[in-house]
């Protein structure tokens, strides 16, 4: 009997109790997964650690390059310097016009005279803001025959600025701001230097003496209190007027000594704007076919 209700007790809890989930096998599976990410991740981090280890040794590489690799940057950091042209002339030529041995320079704003194709006869650089002369600026350019600066702000020319110019004809300095005439090429036919600022001191006593082919001479509209000494006997026409001159001389165009001397080249002598009355020294111009044009009353 005893059996019997021990039976039944068993049949009548055994559907009470859940059979155990098969922790062992699930274990085991979720274990064998999870070492295979494990090994998986310890790969990536391994690989991902290396790759960040490797890109500091490279960043510190570059951050703190050795001697040679530093010069060596430096050295392809320095702009290389242009290179040198061909041809000199060329920027000249693309300001200026150059036509058949002519500059022309005019009203192009330069400050100083622009190096010149070496083959240059002549110059016009009228109407700019040079203000000097350098004997560098003619040094290479031996065959000017003429130069015209005419406007310009000219307060001073080196001296020999026009001592290697053994061809040159024409000068023309003609309003500027010179106090002085430079020392002058021999070739000279004419000179030009109207309205500066030239005052009589400023001109040398053999300044004219050994120009032999000055034919034509233009100092009107400065500040002149005499006529210039040792005028040459080439000259054909003379411009003084509207100076300050004040005097002059029978030795100043004719020779005193000589009443039969004849200044025949002559064909031009102004005089008015001075303060000079001509017709106090009427022994100045015996030796003149013409009178000079002034006041003589």
């Amino acid at each position: 009997m005893k059996t019997l209700q021990s039976t039944l007790l068993l049949f009548l809890f055994v559907p009470l109790i859940k059979p155990a989930p098969p922790a062992q096998q699930d274990s085991r599976i979720i274990y064998d997964y999870g070492t295979d990410n494990f090994e998986e991740t310890l790969f990536s981090q391994d690989y991902e650690d290396k790759y960040l280890d490797g890109k500091r040794t490279k960043e510190k590489e570059t951050v703190i390059p050795d001697e040679k690799s530093f010069q060596l940057q430096k050295d392809q950091s320095v702009t290389p310097p242009p290179p040198k042209k061909e041809n000199d002339e060329m920027p000249t030529c693309l300001l200026c016009v150059c036509l058949s041995g002519s500059v022309y320079c005019e009203e192009v704003d330069i400050d100083a005279v622009p190096p010149l194709p070496k083959e240059s006869a002549y110059l016009y650089a009228r109407f700019n803001r040079i203000k000097k002369l350098t004997a560098k600026d003619f040094a290479d350019i031996p065959n000017l025959r003429r130069l015209d600066f005419t406007g310009n702000l000219i307060e001073d020319i080196e001296d020999g600025t026009f001592s290697k110019l053994s061809l040159l004809e024409e000068l023309t300095l003609a309003e500027n701001q010179l106090l002085k005439l430079p020392v002058l090429p021999p070739k000279l036919t004419l000179f030009n230097a109207k309205y500066n600022k030239i005052k009589s001191r400023g001109i040398k006593a053999n300044a004219f003496k050994k120009l032999h082919n000055l034919s034509f001479l233009y100092l009107d509209h400065n500040a002149l209190e005499s006529v210039p000494l040792n005028l040459p006997e080439s000259l054909r026409v003379i411009h003084l007027q509207f100076n300050n001159i004040t005097s002059i001389t029978d030795d100043t165009f004719c020779k005193a000594n000589d009443t039969s001397y004849i200044r025949d080249r002559i064909e031009e002598i102004r005089l008015e704007g001075n303060p000079i009355v001509l017709g106090k020294h009427p022994n100045s111009f015996i030796c003149l076919k013409r009178l000079p044009v002034g006041s003589y009353i």
